[in-house]
């Protein structure tokens, strides 16, 4: 029972000492649930059929990833490689099939594909529920797992069989793994008069919030403020988050300085937090604002929606969003893993829970599963005009259009009134 007495020691000991006798006997005491969880690992190790599985080290790795994955599914223990992935991740370059996945009910769905991806190009659409990674079920599979498989080495393959819920089709898709890129702010124009009218309307949207995220925003800002933008729209939709400093600045920079973006509120007193414009960033000067969300928009995308909702600056437009609202802490390990840990939970200015609820729009404009399959194509570089002719024919984007339209209305408002 060596192993038993090392976790003892390492772990029970220092808070056993500060225990009473008859804390000791209690069945929550951590020196009684170590002895019991290195009681079984002995007992596995003796009497396990196969040898190679009963390593010490497999072991542990497996009981972290399952008391991780029973508390929620955004925590998950990291192993070294997926932790360098993950840094990877937030400096706007790794390699994979470009997924943003997430656990409901039990289920993998893809929240969105990134665009430019392996996963994009392939036609995979948010909402797409992951059955089978290269023919292994997903029905008792981990998100933390699931991103072992999903992760490679750049040019392997991948088998994903994927559930689409909206025609209950099966589909099969080989993808291969490759180094991506992510841009975040993307077709940054002026739309045209044809949708417009004689409103000078920007538009642009963010596929991910990173590190350069309100840096490349702000220079598009400029850009279209210089050809005498009078409003402004900000596309959302399918946008899963990231950094959440990033998504603070980028609604900061419509708000006042010091404005309260968001709140975070856990169990300790060191998660609870206020977030608030950073007053070094250039404000932008009070046009009209429009703000496109879908189910696609969570996490970070849902904050910036629910600060410039909350303070009346913009107007909302499209569906209710995903509803991911929790923190999740990185806590590195010795060994060079890390635990994700969710520690606390996000609030609106409002003191409106994002979590399991999502950001309501102002505006509720939905789409049809074919109109979002049309909107991700339309999204698709390099599109040939064969293409265009056979994927878009007939598509129109409702809820842009409805953006547009509320903004023109406000324009009128203030030409009239002068305010």
């Amino acid at each position: 029972m060596k192993l038993a007495l090392a976790l003892i020691a390492a772990f029970a000991l220092p808070v056993f000492a500060q225990e009473d006798k008859a804390e000791k006997s209690d069945k929550d005491s951590p020196y009684e649930q170590i002895k019991l969880l290195s009681t079984a690992i002995e007992m596995i190790r003796q009497n396990y059929v196969d040898e190679a599985k009963i390593g010490y080290q497999k072991l542990m790795r497996a009981a972290l990833r399952g008391m991780l994955q029973s508390l929620d599914p955004h925590s998950q223990f990291m192993e070294p490689t997926s932790f360098e992935d993950m840094k990877e991740d937030t400096e706007s370059r790794f390699g994979g099939l470009g997924l943003h996945v997430t656990e409901r009910d039990g289920d993998l769905i893809i929240v969105a594909p990134m665009e430019d991806s392996p996963s994009f190009r392939a036609g995979i659409l948010p909402g797409d529920q992951i059955i089978k990674i290269n023919g292994q079920s997903t029905e008792r599979m981990g998100i933390s797992d699931a991103f072992e498989k999903l992760r490679g080495t750049v040019g392997t393959k991948v088998t994903l069989t994927i559930l689409r819920p909206g025609t209950k089709e099966i589909k099969e898709f080989e993808l291969v793994r490759e180094n991506i890129k992510v841009w975040s702010v993307k077709d940054a124009k002026m739309l045209p008069p044809g949708m417009s009218g004689e409103s000078k309307i920007g538009y642009a949207r963010i596929t991910q919030f990173n590190a350069p995220t309100a840096e490349e925003l702000a220079k598009k800002l400029d850009e279209l403020e210089k050809q005498g933008m009078q409003a402004f729209i900000l596309d959302l939709r399918f946008n899963p988050g990231g950094l959440i400093n990033s998504a603070v600045d980028v609604a900061g920079m419509f708000l006042p300085p010091a404005t309260v973006v968001c709140t975070t509120e856990g169990r300790v007193a060191s998660q609870s937090r206020k977030y608030t414009a950073n007053p070094a960033l250039r404000r932008r000067a009070n046009y009209p604002l429009a703000v496109l969300i879908n189910f696609g928009s969570a996490s970070g995308s849902e904050l910036a929606a629910g600060a410039l909702k909350d303070t009346n600056r913009a107007i909302i437009v499209g569906e209710t969003s995903f509803g991911k609202g929790s923190v999740q802490s990185i806590m590195p390990l010795p060994d060079g893993s890390a635990v994700r840990l969710t520690t606390a939970k996000y609030y609106t200015p409002s003191h409106n829970l994002i979590h399991e609820h999502g950001i309501a729009p102002t505006i509720r404009a939905g789409m049809t599963s074919e109109q979002e399959r049309q909107l991700m194509v339309s999204r698709r570089e390099n599109l040939t005009e064969e293409q265009r002719k056979k994927d878009l024919s007939g598509f129109r984007d409702t809820q842009l259009e409805r953006a547009v339209d509320s903004l023109k209305g406000v324009l009128v408002y203030r030409e009239r009134t002068g305010n």
